[in-house]
């Protein structure tokens, strides 16, 4: 058994996962109360499934982009029962999460995370091989400079706010927004991505994983 956090952002995640099943999944607006949620939605979910931590084969974690506090909380659990049980620990990039549940199209995709003070974490995806490639290319970028960005026929999916998704919709001929639905970050997309590469040797050491942070003191982009 599998057990994935996200705690990438206010929207945390977790699920249990066997490889076959996805046995329990969680997504809710945590705000700022990881500290005190996080842990109990997990020994929930665990109960749930009937199941214990000595159950557990391997954890997964989000590594970020996200905010600080969370992707620590998030990290420092993971971390915790894999050290404590001897447990393969995967990290994913948070924005692979959101990519992998799209559909692949033959388009430039944008893929989106609230990272506070009215700014947005923006990652690019090319699609290849029937899968979308990060290109390597992490922004913070505001929704006005997002938009005027997008060029050309744009698939954008994530974290909007009701403001920034109307904005972006009005450029309705570049920008192709996911649905509210296909926009959430699902930690059962989380556990496939590290079950496949558990299963295939890519593990990291509890020790040296670290987080991608966003730099909350720069100012808002234009």
């Amino acid at each position: 058994m599998l057990l994935a956090l996200d705690t990438s952002t206010r929207v945390l995640g977790i699920a249990l996962y066997d490889g076959v099943r996805v046995l329990s999944e969680k997504v809710w607006a945590s705000g700022d109360h990881h500290t005190v949620e996080l842990a109990p939605a997990v020994d929930e979910a665990l109960v749930q499934a009937g199941i214990g931590v000595k159950d557990l084969l391997a954890l997964a974690v989000a590594t970020g982009p996200g905010s600080f506090t969370g992707l620590r909380i998030g990290m420092a659990l993971a971390k915790g029962i894999a050290l404590t049980r001897h447990l393969p620990l995967i990290g994913v990039p948070t924005l692979d999460i959101l990519a992998v549940a799209q559909p692949v199209r033959q388009l430039t995709m944008a893929v989106v995370l609230q990272a506070g003070r009215g700014r947005l974490a923006v990652g690019w995806y090319l699609p290849g091989n029937d899968a979308w490639h990060f290109t390597g290319k992490l922004e913070v970028s505001g929704v006005e400079k997002l938009s005027r960005r997008i060029q050309q026929p744009t698939l954008v999916c994530g974290e909007l706010m009701e403001e920034e998704r109307r904005m972006l919709a009005r450029k309705y001929k570049n920008v192709i927004l996911a649905s509210p639905a296909h926009s959430v970050r699902r930690p059962s997309f989380l556990a496939e991505l590290a079950w496949q590469r558990w299963q295939s040797g890519q593990v990291d050491d509890p020790i040296t994983l670290s987080p991608t942070y966003l730099h909350l003191n720069e100012p808002i982009p234009g």
